[in-house]
């Protein structure tokens, strides 16, 4: 696979897939993309030709670049969507459409993270899966500075006020917390 360097490297999306319940023909929103395709592409491998991942991003060339690489690797089941995922109702997804949908390393980039969470919220499922995965505090001294990364349990508060429940909490690398969700 072709990636681009990008800030999730770090994180291994096979292993970190093994704690989700992916299948073929799963709709996936990998919420915050970014241009490399580090996740989205894997997962649209994961779901096939039957299932779809919709890569959304507020950074137009960043939709460019993975569609470029998505073409490059043949995976046809990608579709770009342009949002700003801080605005509710924002996002070109049908509601309640999403199995699966993926917050990795995004809310550490916005102050506005229940909005986030409020728009993810509406695009799952009932019993639809969101995955988030943030760099922890004090671990690195690369990354986003200290004040902007995930207050963990303030996430596990705005995830429980919006009625999610959660499934499973793990380390998703040396950096990074993963806290998964099921609405």
């Amino acid at each position: 696979m072709v990636y681009i360097s990008g800030g999730n490297e770090l994180l291994d999306p096979k292993k970190i897939f093994s704690q989700l319940e992916i299948k073929a023909g799963d709709k996936i929103g990998d919420l915050g993309c970014g241009g490399a395709g580090h996740f989205s592409i894997p997962a649209a491998m994961l779901v096939g030709h039957d299932g779809m991942v919709y890569a959304v991003d507020i950074v137009k060339s960043d939709l460019k670049s993975l569609a470029s690489i998505a073409r490059l690797e043949g995976v046809q089941n990608i579709r770009t969507v342009w949002s700003n995922l801080e605005i509710f109702g924002a996002t070109n997804i049908p509601a309640s459409s999403l199995d699966v949908a993926f917050l990795i390393n995004t809310l550490s980039q916005s102050k506005k993270r229940e909005e986030i969470f409020k728009e993810a919220y509406r695009l799952l499922k009932k019993d639809g899966q969101l995955l988030m995965i943030d760099w922890k505090k004090s671990t690195a001294n690369f990354g986003p500075p200290e004040a902007n990364r995930t207050d963990f349990n303030q996430v596990k508060q705005i995830a429980k006020n919006l009625g999610l429940s959660l499934a499973a909490e793990f380390e998703a690398g040396i950096y990074h917390q993963a806290l998964i969700f099921k609405k």
